[in-house]
């Protein structure tokens, strides 16, 4: 297969979704599956859950992580940048515009677009959780995992529950099932050695621990930003959201941006499709300093992903091989399960209570949820059609 011209269709796929993926990661992973497993059939059900659940772990945020590896898979190092650049640009570009003229930006966003996006989102992601649950959970053992952690998550709102979640449900797979009970065949083919996953990780924990050590003693505006964005991207547990008080503490605290811009640009990177992640783009804009505008928009992107990057890298190599051993082949079938629930606690929080506040609302899902499931319109017209209804009826 020709890697270029391979990562030149991760590229254009992950463009439209850039263009397209409203709601958060939660719906981000819902559009995810819809295109490389059901439309595309790249990825198996069961290699997708896996995939998500692996960035589940990781620290950062986790639907542009499954996009890293879905790359990765297709075309090597460079499809892993492409499904970045194409996912990312979309919503970089606009909040880099956003923020050379942030205090016009409440006066040509219809309050009517974000409501019409949040309802299509609900309807996306109950798509999701309804085929992952029909294709994954398909006995009485793995209905239970799915449930159980629906309930637990939604018990307790700690960042940290959907990996304890996820880690207690591999335990439980891990004596409940045998690995002989999956029956799809793994498409996920990653060309890289143990020893690339070795520097990959080695280079992560030395920017980790070293650029605050050169920051130090080198009082650079280029250093500081890079170690404040790298240090934010590495610290995220539990979600794209999580980033919020990290980076409100990085910029904010230390009056690089004012509290005012903060919120403009939190409320602008709702209103954009893309991952969460990109609001470091309008950070970057706005910048009290030396560095700010479109140079600060790029640093303060490229450093708060690359923690991403380096840690899907380092840890994929070994996952390869451990995900080949019968135990942890038959702990997948319950964290699969599992993930199934997770999302299921995230239909509906956040994404319900977020989207849904009245009967016009609930209106709206169903109509949105019908034409994906029943019409068959593709889920980037759905959502252009929501928001734009959402704008002039709303």
């Amino acid at each position: 297969m020709n890697t270029k011209r391979s990562a030149l269709e991760v590229f254009l796929i992950f463009l439209k979704l850039g263009f397209t993926a409203f709601g958060g990661p939660v719906a981000h992973l819902a559009f995810f599956r819809e295109e490389f497993v059901t439309r595309k059939r790249w990825l198996t059900e069961s290699d997708y859950s896996e995939i998500v659940a692996l960035c589940q772990f990781l620290p950062g945020p986790a639907s542009s992580q499954v996009g890293l590896t879905i790359g990765l898979t297709r075309a090597g190092y460079l499809g892993s940048v492409a499904a970045w650049l194409g996912f990312t640009m979309p919503s970089a570009i606009l909040l880099m515009v956003l923020a050379l003229g942030y205090t016009n930006f409440g006066d040509i966003m219809p309050s009517g677009l974000l409501v019409g996006l949040k309802i299509v989102t609900v309807a996306v992601v109950a798509q999701a959780v309804w085929g992952m649950a029909k294709s994954i959970c398909i006995d009485t053992a793995r209905i239970s995992i799915m449930l159980l952690s629906a309930i637990v998550i939604l018990s307790s709102q700690h960042t940290l529950i959907p990996l304890i979640v996820i880690i207690i449900a591999g335990f439980v797979g891990m004596f409940l099932f045998k690995s002989g009970q999956s029956s799809n065949d793994s498409q996920i083919n990653i060309a890289m050695s143990k020893r690339a996953g070795f520097t990959w990780i080695a280079i992560f924990f030395s920017l980790l621990i070293g650029l605050p050590v050169i920051e130090l003693f080198y009082q650079q505006p280029l250093i500081s930003l890079v170690s404040s964005f790298f240090r934010t991207g590495s610290l995220v547990f539990g979600g794209g959201h999580v980033v919020l008080p990290l980076l409100e503490a990085e910029v904010v605290q230390t009056g690089w941006v004012s509290k005012e811009a903060f919120l403009v640009g939190y409320g602008a990177t709702q209103a954009v499709p893309g991952p969460l992640f990109t609001f470091a783009a309008f950070l970057g804009g706005v910048l009290n300093g030396p560095i700010s505008g479109i140079l600060g928009t790029f640093i303060a992107l490229f450093a708060i992903f690359l923690p991403s990057f380096l840690l899907v890298f380092g840890v994929l190599p070994f996952w390869q091989t451990l995900r080949l051993n019968p135990k942890i082949k038959a702990a997948l079938i319950g964290v699969n399960a599992c993930v199934v629930g997770v999302l299921f606690a995230a239909l509906y929080q956040p994404v319900f209570i977020s989207g849904v506040s009245q009967t016009s609302h609930f209106i709206g899902v169903i109509l949105a949820f019908t034409g994906l499931m029943f019409w068959k319109l593709p889920p980037w017209l759905v959502v252009i059609l929501g928001g734009l209804i959402g704008a002039v009826l709303l």
